[in-house]
């Protein structure tokens, strides 16, 4: 790894270990109770013996929306270099988690992280891109409760001259009857053959039977949002800053996540009745958007 990039992620990597840092709060049943509300788990056990599941580890210790990145932080410092550089967009994170015991309600969980790998460039089909590679240790005490290797792809998107200055999907063998019907000005969402379950985003195997069967439908187009966030930062290529994703949540009992138009952000809420609508950007490509109805 040569030049400026190899040598500030050198730099990054011989500063060695964060200092540890602890959670805001301790492991508490109302965060542990709202994790498996919304991860569906029903498992008894957490309640009736004061423990956290063991995924929630990362939970304790993340910034928050507001949250600043200590200068010690090694992922911090190696997104500042590579969107300095050009590299401004991320896809592909993946991370591998050891639990070493469940954490107990009570107790303060404290982190420390350290760059383990920077490797580039890399050529992808999004564009060329750095992968980052982090370790990370929690805490209780001097007790090391929890690891996690993480792995983030940031890359500079490359651009299609005949699709405009636009970020184009990946379409992949289960994904290219959706944009398919895209360009046909359909909204099409994969049913299960078997089961005939709806979901989205698309996949290869159902999640409620396992079935290799997949169909689709089409959908009605119309839809509420159901959550969104207005995008300040990295600049999108083709967008101008800032503008509006929203998830939708379909009468045909998925969500699907585009762009809203048309609505001023400081106008946007939940629950506001959309439409889809297809943005042409090529002979190909059509990108789904969401416009008020």
């Amino acid at each position: 790894m040569t030049g400026a990039i190899g040598q500030a992620a050198a730099e990054v990597a011989a500063r060695g270990e964060s200092a540890r840092r602890e959670a805001p709060d301790a492991v508490n049943e109302a965060m542990i109770r709202h994790w498996l509300e919304a991860m569906g788990d029903t498992n008894a056990v957490y309640a009736e013996r004061g423990l956290a599941p063991p995924a929630m580890t990362q939970v304790w210790t993340m910034y928050g929306l507001r949250g600043e990145r200590p200068a010690d932080d090694p992922l911090g410092a190696m997104t500042a270099i590579l969107d300095e550089a050009g590299y401004t967009s991320v896809v592909a994170t993946n991370c591998e988690q050891t639990y070493h015991r469940y954490l107990r309600v009570g107790e303060r969980v404290s982190v420390t992280s350290r760059l383990a790998d920077v490797a580039g460039p890399k050529r992808t089909a999004l564009g060329e891109g750095w992968f980052v590679t982090t370790l990370s240790t929690w805490y209780v005490g001097d007790e090391p409760v929890a690891e996690m290797m993480f792995r983030v792809l940031k890359f500079r998107p490359s651009v299609r001259p005949s699709g405009g200055d636009v970020l184009r999907p990946v379409v992949s063998r289960d994904t290219e009857f959706f944009w398919e019907g895209t360009a046909q000005r359909e909204l099409r969402i994969q049913r299960c053959g078997a089961c005939h379950t709806l979901r989205h985003p698309p996949g290869p195997a159902c999640p409620e039977c396992g079935a290799l069967k997949p169909e689709y439908i089409v959908a009605s187009g119309e839809g509420e949002v159901y959550s969104y966030v207005v995008h300040h930062h990295p600049p999108v290529p083709g967008k101008e800053l800032p503008f509006v994703v929203a998830l939708a949540e379909l009468p045909e009992g998925v969500r699907i996540l585009a762009e809203l138009r048309d609505v001023p952000a400081k106008d946007v809420r939940v629950g506001l009745p959309v439409r889809i609508s297809f943005d042409r950007i090529d002979e190909e490509l059509a990108l789904p958007v969401w416009r008020p109805r």
